[in-house]
């Protein structure tokens, strides 16, 4: 029997395909399907202004699958973080800067005793991270 994978989706508040690009332009990810709303083929009950939000859109970054869509209302990652272990303390700094533009920092990027560099953020698109180079 094959083992289950498990991967992560979330819910965003009509910015999924920006995330999205970000993620693939920043983090090295690969955007592998993107569908809107409009590729439904039955449009009786798509509200006009929901055509081009994303119904389901799905995007490698590195080992891990990340799924999500546009959902109105939705309240993106209440709880829950996407942890990112990078290899160096520079690669670390890079994405902590590019991640908290316009976002919110829960804990700074620093040293710790399990760590070289951690943080804690949530992006501008609503999306929480732990940043982690281990020592």
């Amino acid at each position: 029997m094959k083992s289950a994978k498990l991967d992560i989706y979330i819910n965003y508040k009509g910015n999924c395909r920006e995330a999205f690009q970000f993620y693939e332009k920043h983090l090295g990810g690969k955007i592998k399907m993107m569908s809107t709303f409009n590729d439904v083929p039955d449009q009786t009950n798509i509200p006009e202004d929901r055509k081009n939000n994303i119904l389901h859109a799905r995007i490698e970054i590195g080992d891990t699958v990340l799924m999500g869509a546009d959902i109105p209302h939705a309240e993106t990652m209440r709880s829950a973080y996407l942890s990112l272990r990078v290899n160096s303390d520079e690669e670390a700094e890079r994405i902590y800067k590019l991640l908290s533009e316009g976002g919110e920092i829960f804990m700074k990027m620093e040293k710790t005793f399990y760590a070289s560099r951690f943080a804690m953020l949530r992006d501008k698109f609503g999306t929480n991270w732990m940043l982690l180079c281990e020592q």
